[in-house]
């Protein structure tokens, strides 16, 4: 898409230039040339195709979540450190590129459907950016126009959150019903289904968003919201010819979506590619892997805890799960849990010879290191190596979406489960409670994350949620729309250590891997890692800890306080932004 970008771009000039030979203004012969045939309005078009995440966008996505622990504390919840000046986000050089198509796609000589089609995939854009914004600022400008400099309208102030949805679900609605594209075995391309995929995805996060976030006031327009959202999952499901991936057995199927050269197209509906002889590549394992580069990002047991038994009961309910070691909790789990952090009998190839690989505390803070993006080769850890292709959106996420939208909505059945919460769970290998939707709410799911929440249905779903879609960039809008932005104060949590200064094997293959300590052991054993649990490390406060001072879970940056704010379920409008126009105004509490 970015080189027909670049040819369009190329044949501009060109125009350019003859057209001084023939004196016809520059502006005039460019406009003539792109909206005068297909081609060009193909050409054009193609150019909206940079708006979408890139596959380091989404990599790096849920670094900021709950479960997330990483080097530093997000500046958005440490006190002080994140306001107007610091924020960022409000620029719309994007929109005028949309507008400006929209409005000028209007040539007769190009049949009617054709450029209702193309008109569908600008308003498809349109409506993305606008979510975008409104996700993070709340109320905008809406903004239908090429604007000139001059206009007037640069200068408005915001219109209505209610207004500016109402206006991306009109442009959702128009480009499923003109987009003709139906079928793209690139998984490049917007399709029918794609545009359903993200009205689903939309509706769902606005449906949820006006029935818990009170103060708006608009808990009486929640429905039509996520009735819109299950009418869009239904188009997919139905029409879309999408299934989940089972490929490799629940052992390999879920991880091979992420670490495929190729998008796996019975599942993945849009992603970002790689093209080796183009030399494009994505950094995954490199900022996965680094000490330095990346951010580190570990899961935490809190979190972790969510997996299920094999059996389909919660790990939670087992006697003395707060105290089993790593070895242990990892065992006859959901398998979506060793396909997503490091456990068990992984392995990774070094120059062609196949090595045990435990998690490595020169990168994990917790011991639950992710490998969902990282290929297996180290080949790929230094540098932008990696030639795995990124899903943008796949079609678990639109099970989930009509799950969570029919139980919202009160009409969730066990018909629904079955093709929903139980194709996912029996794609992971979890054997039991696959055929109905459970009875009984789930006492951790309740205390630890949604309190407010008895519907024993819902409280799955959004643990399903979290686990089948974690570090895929879902989980800080999920806590946004549900209201639940308090745990992102949790402890950053990490396995249970019994003892000091006891060595630890990780994976059982006879060879320990880490020890922590207080007091440094004068002899320290090849092949080990020794992390320092001290109280403080040269009079300055330890990060890494354990909750019971000489035993317990590992505890990282425990010392630094994090206090979620109602603010921050907007960001503010950036300072230099209300300086050159005073009417935008500023988000509340900022």
């Amino acid at each position: 898409m970015k080189l027909q970008h670049i040819g369009l771009l190329l044949a501009g000039l060109l125009f350019a230039g003859c057209s001084e030979l023939e004196q016809i203004p520059e502006s005039t012969a460019s406009k003539n040339s792109v909206f005068s045939s297909e081609r060009g309005l193909e050409l054009y078009a193609n150019s909206f195709y940079d708006n979408l995440p890139t596959a380091n966008d989404i990599i790096r996505s849920d670094e900021m979540a709950d479960f997330a622990a990483r080097t530093q504390v997000p500046d958005l919840i440490r006190d002080g450190a994140y306001g107007p000046r610091q924020s960022s986000g409000w620029t719309w050089t994007a929109l005028r590129n949309i507008n400006y198509f929209i409005e000028n796609a209007t040539n007769p000589a190009i049949p009617a459907d054709v450029r209702r089609h193309y008109i569908g995939v600008a308003r498809f854009f349109r409506a993305l950016f606008y979510f975008d914004k409104v996700k993070r600022f709340g109320d905008v400008p809406w903004i239908n126009k090429a604007m000139g400099v001059t206009d007037q309208d640069l200068y408005k102030g915001r219109d209505s959150r209610v207004m500016v949805m109402d206006s991306v679900l009109a442009d959702l609605n128009y480009a499923t019903q003109n987009i003709r594209t139906t079928s793209d075995n690139s998984r490049t391309l917007i399709t029918k289904s794609v545009a359903n995929g993200y009205k689903s995805r939309i509706c769902l996060f606005e449906g949820t968003f006006r029935k818990y976030q009170t103060s708006y006031k608009l808990e009486g327009t929640a429905a039509k919201w996520l009735t819109e959202s299950v009418t869009a999952s239904e188009a997919v499901m139905k029409d879309g010819g999408f299934s989940l991936n089972e490929a490799g057995g629940t052992d390999k199927s879920y991880r091979q979506l992420f670490i495929n050269k190729t998008p796996v197209t019975n599942e993945i509906m849009l992603s970002a590619v790689v093209d080796p002889a183009l030399s494009v590549f994505n950094d995954a394992n490199w900022w996965w892997t680094s000490a330095t580069y990346g951010a580190r990002v570990s899961l935490t047991r809190t979190f972790v805890n969510t997996y299920l038994n094999l059996d389909g009961t919660p790990f939670t309910s087992k006697a003395g799960y707060k105290t089993l070691t790593f070895m242990e909790e990892v065992k006859g789990r959901d398998k979506r849990l060793p396909q997503t952090i490091r456990s068990g009998n992984y392995t990774r190839v070094n120059g062609g010879a196949v090595e045990p690989a435990p998690p490595v505390f020169s990168y994990t803070y917790t011991g639950y290191m992710p490998i969902k993006w990282t290929l297996d080769d180290t080949y790929a850890d230094g540098g932008t190596r990696n030639d795995n292709s990124i899903s943008i959106m796949r079609y678990a996420e639109i099970l989930l979406n009509y799950a969570e939208a029919k139980a919202e909505l009160g009409t969730f059945t066990d018909a629904d489960w079955v093709k929903t919460i139980g194709a996912l769970r029996k794609r992971a290998g979890i054997t039991g409670g696959l055929t109905a939707k459970p009875t009984a709410a789930d006492p951790y799911l309740q205390a630890t994350y949604f309190p407010g929440i008895s519907d024993p249905s819902l409280l799955e779903i959004r643990r399903e949620r979290g686990i089948e879609l974690a570090l895929e960039g879902f989980r800080f809008p999920d806590l946004i729309r549900w209201k639940r932005g308090e745990l992102m104060e949790q402890v950053w949590n990490g396995f249970y250590v019994p003892a000091l200064d006891k060595p630890m094997d990780l994976n059982e293959d006879g060879k320990n891997d880490v020890v922590f300590y207080k007091v440094k052991p004068a002899t320290q054993l090849a092949g080990i890692t020794y992390i320092n649990v001290a109280e403080t490390v040269n009079g300055v406060p330890n990060p890494q800890r354990l909750s019971n001072d000489t035993s317990g879970e590992l505890t990282w940056l425990s010392n630094i306080p994090r206090k979620w704010n109602d603010k921050y379920y907007l960001y503010p409008i950036p300072e230099n932004d209300r300086l050159l126009n005073p009417e935008i105004g500023q988000n509340p509490g900022w």
